[in-house]
């Protein structure tokens, strides 16, 4: 039986998780069985650039900090050597490098297992789907183009217009 300061710190850090999880858009759980230690460093480094936080945690943990939540469903993803990685502002960032670096190992050991966004569960497929998303900025650039392009129609038709009634006029 685990000393009651022990017990105390655990169920500190499963509370700590499970406020992570519910503050995040989305997260993604991955096997990260071997993946060498130079690769695992560039992985940590991009995450932490694209503002996700990845980290290795027990499945045990991870179990509790889910239950009752949610995200339970996340659960059945908690075995073997799993990692999680959550991130707070872009929903597709953790999916996005993820899937990268996944797609990139030789090995087929790094794996993606399934992940979370605005409150749903995903499988693996899920999330290979959400990593294909492009970013806020492509978003709203690809908005700006469809409004500009709807802008500029409406005004050649109006252009028209004016054309057809100075012809009438004259």
């Amino acid at each position: 039986m685990p000393s009651a300061k022990i017990l105390e710190s655990k169920k500190a850090f499963v509370k700590e998780m499970n406020e992570k999880i519910a503050g995040s858009l989305a997260g993604v759980v991955v096997a990260y069985n071997g993946i060498s230690v130079e690769n695992d460093t560039k992985l940590r480094k991009e995450l932490r650039e694209a503002g996700v936080e990845y980290m290795v945690v027990k499945n045990t943990m991870l179990r509790l900090a889910v239950k009752g939540t949610q995200y339970e469903a996340l659960a059945e993803y908690f075995k073997g050597d799993t990692a999680i990685a959550l991130s707070a502002e872009d929903p597709a960032a953790a999916a996005r490098i993820l899937c990268k670096f996944a797609d990139a190992d030789k090995t087929k050991r790094f794996t993606v297992k399934g992940g979370f966004c605005d409150g749903q569960v995903m499988d693996a497929a899920g999330v290979k789907s959400l990593s294909t998303m492009p970013n806020r900025e492509g978003l709203l650039s690809m908005l700006a183009g469809s409004l500009n392009g709807i802008i500029g129609g409406l005004a050649v038709a109006l252009q028209g217009i004016v054309d057809k009634q100075e012809e009438e006029a004259a």
